[in-house]
């Protein structure tokens, strides 16, 4: 794990989730990226330099983030992008390879309605990246738990894979799988990759109307410290990719989640 990306945006608790990062980060020798976006169309004349501007602020913006975190010998840099986020992320994945991106939800207080954002959750559904989801105010500690919850054992890639087996190798985590059978499962689904068995020595199978619900099942019983899913139009997040946002009605925990893309 090499680069880690760390959108900024307006929350005051940024700087939260970039210490997180980069403490995430000095336990793989990575270098973190803070990368703001922003959107100015440029005319002509008095206007030609307001892009100019604007790019300046915002990294003067992203300077004074950066001062207030302890960057424990981890580089830092600044990345700016002018026009939709997505758009930037996707384009600063091309440039650098990003291996995983650090965000927070939208909030960690329950009578809050949303868990993502439309941000966040543009983020988390719409870009190839593997995204680790940190509770606001989250300290970060080695990663010794964790649960991987998919309704189909299905992966075309194993290299999509990677970030988990990176945690699991560096902080000698365990991981424990949880097939959840929902309705109009196939029996392919229940023919679970080798390259993800090979984590575990533990597979639960349950059945559930959704993946999250066999979650809540089993989340008490195994206490995990982070929460692993899968990124795809018929995984995790199934009935919620018509719409940007994620109500904590339908989904929220109150430890990481770690995303991974099935296209990456």
């Amino acid at each position: 794990m090499n680069n880690i990306l760390v959108p900024i945006g307006t929350s005051p608790n940024s700087s939260d989730t970039l210490q997180y990062a980069i403490d995430f980060a000095a336990n793989f020798g990575a270098q973190v990226f803070v990368m703001d976006v922003f959107s100015v169309t440029s005319g002509t004349g008095s206007l030609a330099n307001v892009k100019e501007k604007v790019a300046k602020s915002s990294k003067e913006h992203l300077k004074e983030i950066i001062a207030t975190v302890n960057t424990n010998g981890v580089e830092i840099k600044i990345a700016t992008y002018n026009g939709d986020i997505i758009d930037g992320l996707k384009e600063i994945d091309k440039e650098l390879g990003i291996d995983l991106m650090i965000i927070a939800p939208r909030s960690n207080a329950i009578e809050e309605e949303l868990y993502l954002g439309n941000t966040t959750g543009r983020i988390v559904k719409q870009t190839n990246i593997a995204t680790l989801i940190v509770p606001k105010g989250t300290v970060f500690k080695p990663i010794q738990n964790i649960m991987t919850a998919f309704g189909s054992g299905i992966l075309k890639r194993n290299r999509i894979l990677n970030p988990l087996i990176e945690i699991k190798d560096k902080f000698r985590s365990n991981i424990t799988l949880l097939l959840v059978k929902r309705p109009g499962y196939s029996e392919e689904d229940l023919q679970v990759n080798t390259a993800l068995l090979d984590l575990s020595q533990q597979l639960t199978i349950t059945e559930h109307a959704t993946t999250y619900l066999g979650v809540l099942e089993h989340f008490q019983k195994q206490h995990p410290e982070m929460l692993c899913v899968f990124r795809r139009k018929r995984g995790f997040f199934k009935k919620l990719w018509e719409k940007n946002t994620v109500p904590k009605a339908e989904f929220f925990v109150t430890i990481p989640v770690l995303v991974l893309s099935v296209k990456k």
